[in-house]
């Protein structure tokens, strides 16, 4: 691509990309901004609202949405309603229905794609996306990082297990190794923090609402988990204080947790 003198406004979208987003951590500012055009925006994306049906046979994308903030995205199965794909703030969705690298290959059955809270993203062009991955080599490893990700959240959720300990610490163990893996978290103090409504584990894990919250507490008791605190903008925050000792609840299949009262 000929290099031209990025305007104002591309060098704050791409200001913002580098900042918010792990695809374009760090890259050059002047360099990203000379792909971009001045039509691109934040846009909201509304709860409760579908963005579209993944995976329907020959009808592709023509964006990749972008995460600044908000959230999460969510993508659900059918016929069980489960949800198979979790999304945050510095990720990215809809590149496994686009025409392009692995989205050529990684197909499924239709899924609906739906922002679970109000989400800011950036779509952004196949035809811009193409060229910026044709042109550096840092977004290339991280495009196709999204594709071993989205394999390795769904290989956690076949761990889910009946026991309900089990299957809420698999979901757990998915999302903080997806964050960690994208740089996103942990923060300072080694503790992940994830907006995950009771509604969302249950879907992912196949529960009633009523035992997610009795795992919850359970969790919370023996302090692997803690939840909102009065000043968290969410009332659905849980703050993951010891990734490592959720190892011992996931691999639990056939033993029995101390702290779940139900045997």
């Amino acid at each position: 691509m000929a290099a031209q003198v990025p305007s104002a406004p591309e060098t704050e979208l791409a200001k913002l990309l580098i900042e918010s987003n792990y695809l374009f951590r760090n890259l050059e500012i002047n360099w990203l901004a000379q792909y971009l055009s001045p039509g691109l925006t934040v846009e909201k994306l509304y709860s409760n609202r579908p963005v579209y049906t993944a995976f329907r046979p020959n009808i592709f994308l023509d964006v990749l949405y972008i995460i600044i903030s908000g959230g999460p995205i969510i993508v659900r199965s059918t016929p069980l309603d489960r949800i198979i794909a979790i999304s945050y703030p510095g990720g990215c969705f809809g590149m496994r229905n686009l025409p392009f690298s692995f989205g050529q290959k990684c197909r499924a059955f239709p899924s609906l794609v739906e922002a679970y809270k109000t989400t800011n993203v950036i779509k952004l062009p196949l035809d811009t996306l193409k060229t910026i991955y044709e042109d550096s080599e840092v977004v290339r490893e991280r495009y196709d990082k999204f594709f071993e990700l989205r394999e390795k959240f769904q290989y956690h959720l076949l761990n889910c297990s009946s026991y309900p300990p089990q299957a809420v610490a698999a979901l757990l163990r998915a999302l903080v190794y997806q964050e960690r893996s994208l740089g996103n978290q942990p923060d300072s103090d080694e503790i992940y923090t994830f907006d995950l409504p009771i509604d969302i584990i249950a879907r992912c894990c196949q529960l009633n609402h009523r035992t997610v919250e009795q795992v919850i507490k359970g969790m919370q008791k023996v302090k692997l988990i803690e939840v909102a605190k009065s000043n968290d903008a969410s009332e659905d925050i849980i703050r993951v204080l010891d990734p490592e000792g959720l190892k011992s609840t996931y691999s639990t299949t056939r033993d029995k947790v101390s702290w779940w009262p139900l045997k």
